[in-house]
């Protein structure tokens, strides 16, 4: 009874105090002051505040929220590993999969790589008919210049 008697006293309050801010001309604001005012009378007049009166001195009621709580807890530390470890079961044996398969032949691209190491400067890797200094690198060939991105490349089997 008291609890009714305190929302409705502040739903008067809020809505005077609407009154005098639509009276100094700021419409809007009072719109929203009314709004919040009228969100405790409403919530009296569909019974929410007994229900929430008597839940609130309820033991039964505050043991399942305990329980609720519990179960949020034990459920966000589960999301919270399993984001760590990066997905669920099903979805790591899925990615062991994929990674045990090559999604390229492994001798599909050989041939662009050539060998790891650099070329010796005066091998015939390098072709007959450029001069030495023909790539603009201060003396070393076109070869060189991407040999380390080559290893880098083949390094992470791409």
């Amino acid at each position: 009874m008291i609890a009714e008697t305190v929302c409705s006293a502040v739903a008067v309050a809020g809505l005077g105090i609407a009154a005098v801010t639509a009276y100094r001309k700021r419409f809007l604001s009072a719109a929203r002051i009314a709004a919040y005012a009228l969100v405790p009378l409403g919530l009296v007049m569909t019974g929410a505040v007994g229900w929430v009166v008597d839940t609130a001195f309820s033991p039964a009621a505050w043991a399942g929220f305990v329980v609720l709580a519990g179960a949020w807890a034990l459920f966000a530390t589960t999301r919270a590993v399993e984001r760590r470890r990066g997905g669920t079961r099903k979805e790591r044996r899925a990615a062991a999969r994929a990674a045990r398969t090559d999604a390229v032949a492994p001798a599909a691209s050989a041939p662009s790589l050539g060998q790891a190491s650099r070329p010796a400067p005066g091998s015939a890797s390098r072709p007959a008919g450029s001069p030495r200094g023909a790539a603009g690198s201060g003396g070393s060939g076109a070869s060189d210049d991407f040999s380390d991105i080559e290893a880098i490349l083949k390094k992470h089997g791409i």
